[in-house]
């Protein structure tokens, strides 16, 4: 009896308004004949990256329809993932893995509050790790944001999420979020380089390692 193989997954994760879903756009926009389910993290007044993704899984003009189905798209809206592992990502993900034509690659978006190593820590637990497989956690980092001396371009926004996620366990400075995101990440995306400077984008990389 042959073995099923495990489903591989992407964690990606970053501060609100870092390109986490333009990154999911772009990467479904170059899938080819693979199923692809999306578990996103984001609640309160910022819930819509999965309305917006949908938009593009359901466009018919060559980009990636056959990637997702409605289905396939889960939105976890009870608070910030790495919080609510237990109760939120472990069903999502027995929930997939008992389709009856599971996904072949997951992608699970954090929301900008998310801690990654609870999550990664999740894909050891027993009903996860024999069906699923962690391949990488990518980071994304607003280059303009760092480069300004800070790490998001709309303090306000990501601290009204911080407020309206009851759920929250973990508090601290942004600096200390954003160290954990780091130091989680195999792959570290600089996003909006194109509004920087080749000098920028090297003063920058250098804030990061």
């Amino acid at each position: 009896m042959l073995l099923k193989k495990p489903i591989s997954a992407t964690v990606i994760t970053g501060f609100l308004g870092a390109g986490k879903t333009t990154l999911i756009k772009r990467l479904l926009c170059e899938v080819k004949n693979k199923r692809i389910a999306l578990i996103i993290n984001e609640f309160g007044d910022v819930g819509i990256d999965a309305s917006l993704i949908s938009d593009v899984a359901d466009k018919e003009d060559g980009c990636i329809t056959p990637a997702c189905r409605e289905e396939d798209i889960i939105e976890l809206s009870n608070g910030c993932i790495c919080c609510t592992v237990a109760d939120d990502f472990l069903p999502t993900m027995q929930q997939l893995v008992a389709q009856t034509k599971p996904p072949e690659h997951i992608i699970i978006e954090t929301s900008g509050l998310a801690l990654p190593q609870p999550l990664v820590q999740a894909f050891n637990w027993p009903h996860i790790h024999t069906s699923v497989r962690l391949d990488g956690v990518i980071a994304l980092v607003d280059g303009p944001a760092l480069h300004a001396g800070g790490f998001v371009q709309d303090m306000e926004a990501l601290e009204a999420q911080r407020v309206a996620d009851e759920e929250l366990a973990h508090g601290g400075p942004v600096e200390e979020l954003f160290l954990d995101q780091i130091r989680a990440a195999n792959l570290i995306l600089l996003s909006k380089s194109e509004l920087l400077t080749s000098d920028s984008v090297s003063a920058v990389c250098q804030k990061i390692t």
